[in-house]
């Protein structure tokens, strides 16, 4: 609100503007209550518009949220993408993990978001779907690691997979302890990964004796 001549009027904002204000407002809901939690009533309400005016953007609640996910999924991985320059492995491990908990610490809501995976959404915008693309992106370089020491690379994909969830679940508990600091956080989870990933087995047996093995 702006205030001329002693008289309060509304600013006017662009479409553009609008559909961000909408935006976030939407985002800051489904974070605080899920997307069964929220509606549209609210989102306008704390909008300061009407109803119209947010279905004019999004057209109903399943698109405002699609559209909150997609951009939370494209920011953190962007970020992620982003951090990863160095060139030693572990030190990509350590970039990665910081990323993900730096966005964590920062955009608190927009994790949220994505940790309440709604019943309606694909794969591809669920935490899980997050998790497989971030997955996606680390798993070349777990692969040229891999490489370099002898190791297949066919399995790559598979320790990729448990190197994110790894640290994606850490950072959700996280997300409400918030102790230690992010910087050591990420160095006990770069520690425990790294000095595991340095003494693999390259062909790994299981150690548990068959249920029938008297001396199990």
């Amino acid at each position: 609100m702006a205030e001329v001549g002693g008289e309060r009027r509304r600013v006017r904002m662009t479409a553009a503007q609008r559909r961000e204000q909408v935006l976030g407002v939407g985002r800051a809901l489904f974070a605080e209550r899920g997307y069964d939690g929220a509606s549209m009533e609210e989102v306008a309400a704390r909008a300061g518009v009407s109803k119209p005016v947010v279905y004019e953007h999004f057209g109903d609640k399943e698109k405002l949220y699609h559209a909150v996910v997609d951009r939370e999924v494209r920011a953190l991985l962007e970020q992620i993408t982003a951090a990863l320059t160095a060139g030693h492995p572990r030190r990509l491990l350590e970039q990665a993990t910081l990323a993900l908990l730096r966005y964590i610490e920062e955009d608190t809501d927009g994790f949220r978001v994505l940790m309440r995976d709604s019943p309606m959404m694909s794969d591809g915008g669920s935490f899980a779907g997050l998790l497989n693309e971030v997955a996606h992106r680390v798993q070349h370089h777990v692969a040229a690691g891999f490489a370099a020491r002898g190791y297949d690379r066919g399995l790559a994909e598979l320790y990729a997979q448990a190197l994110t969830g790894l640290v994606a679940f850490t950072g959700r508990w996280w997300l409400d302890v918030r102790q230690p600091p992010r910087e050591v956080v990420a160095t006990h989870l770069v520690n425990l990964v790294w000095n595991g990933l340095a003494h693999l087995e390259h062909e790994p047996h299981p150690n548990v004796a068959p249920a029938s093995d008297p001396d199990a």
